[in-house]
């Protein structure tokens, strides 16, 4: 604290320019003179500097209550709901049904040649290979087979994933409160992605063993109608849930680096790359950030869970085997099999997922805050502020 004005200002660093917003000019109140000149001239509380009230303000929000939440559009009158409401939740879900459900869908092609090259590797040597085998054994309709499990099962995992993020992203900011949470962001990030992660597994894992099964054994079943009550006959529920373990071993770390790695790729973007502020830029803009650092996230999840999804591709194809004896059997080297075409599928879906997800919430209007930034009050605890000037009337 400065006892005097002079020496808040000698103190001041001239060529360090606090970060203002442009705000309707009001008159000031002679209360402000008695909270003492820290409090500036709009002071709602030691975190709101001068300018706290727009979106522009990144963390630095209403109190530390609401964390991350602090700028999402607080005080605008274009969104739809509250941020964290129900009606929140459920909207970031069915934009993960989208997200995740479409996208899946859509390069069922490459999943099914992926996989093949993951459990036969002697004969669909490469992506090139094996697309030009499937298309001579099973014609154009083959490289469709196992999309019905797959739009159902990642539907159902982008239901859980986005919205359970979301709920646990506010819930441990809530619980970390607004200093710690711009200071343990990324921790924060990586936490509620794996909370989410490991409900979304569970919903998912039924559908990936048919998908698996039908994608890469030839003659067991043509659609998910033939191949759910046959494996239910054989091996029965067990044999739809045996592969969550390795199901989290390959979706925690990717769903960690997913959402982590936009979400500081996004901060990076609007730091040094795009040369305006987010709150200059369209939506439009907004949205090729948004499928630039998806996709820049994508490369990383695929190289991270690679080795876990090799493990459950051939586990789910041969009945009677476990995590640990696939992984013995594939080898170090076995397990980056497929590598090069997951990379591809991968970084394109996760870039057209985000790509989704953000254009859900800019459709019905969510709130959606802009990247974090410190707020005032750890400012002034590191000493990173510029000290403000009381006006001469109060002196």
């Amino acid at each position: 604290m400065y006892p005097t004005t002079l020496t808040h200002l000698s103190r001041s660093n001239p060529f360090n320019a606090p970060l203002f917003s442009l705000q309707e000019t009001v008159e000031p109140n002679p209360r402000v003179a008695a909270d003492g000149p820290s409090r500036g001239l709009a002071a709602d509380g030691p975190s709101r500097g001068l300018a706290a009230d727009g979106p522009s303000r990144g963390l630095a929000a209403d109190g530390p209550s609401r964390g991350l939440a602090a700028a999402a559009v607080a005080d605008s009158a274009d969104v739809s709901c509250e941020f964290g409401s129900t009606k929140y939740y459920a909207l970031c879900g069915f934009g993960g049904i989208l997200s995740c459900g479409l996208t899946h869908t859509a390069v069922v092609p490459l999943d099914l040649v992926k996989c093949r090259i993951q459990v036969d590797p002697d004969k669909y040597k490469s992506i090139g290979k094996g697309f030009s085998l499937t298309l001579k054994e099973d014609g154009a309709r083959g490289l469709a087979k196992g999309w019905a499990p797959t739009f159902i099962g990642y539907s159902m995992q982008g239901l859980c994933k986005f919205g359970f993020y979301e709920m646990f992203k506010i819930f441990y900011s809530d619980m970390l409160g607004e200093e710690n949470t711009y200071l343990w962001r990324t921790s924060l990030y990586l936490a509620a992605s794996a909370s989410a992660e490991f409900f979304a597994d569970i919903a998912l894992a039924p559908m990936e063993a048919c998908k698996v099964r039908i994608q890469t054994c030839p003659g067991y079943a043509n659609n998910l109608r033939q191949c759910a009550p046959k494996m239910f006959a054989e091996e029965g529920v067990w044999a739809f849930y045996k592969g969550v373990v390795p199901l989290w071993m390959r979706q925690i770390p990717y769903t960690m680096m997913k959402f982590a790695c936009f979400e500081r790729t996004v901060e990076l973007l609007y730091k040094h790359v795009v040369p305006k502020p987010r709150a200059e830029c369209t939506k439009g803009e907004q949205l090729i950030v948004t499928f630039t650092a998806g996709y820049i996230a994508g490369v990383f999840c695929a190289i991270v869970s690679h080795p876990a999804d090799s493990v459950v591709s051939v586990l789910n194809k041969e009945s009677g085997s476990t995590a640990v004896q696939v992984l013995k059997k594939l080898g170090p080297k076995g397990v980056w099999k497929g590598l090069v075409a997951r990379i591809i599928m991968i970084g394109t879906l996760t870039a057209l997922q985000w790509f989704i997800y953000d254009s859900v919430k800019v459709y019905f209007r969510l709130p959606r805050p802009p990247p974090p930034e410190m707020p005032e009050s750890l400012k002034k605890k590191l000493g990173l502020t510029e000290p403000r000037a009381v006006p001469s009337m109060y002196i």
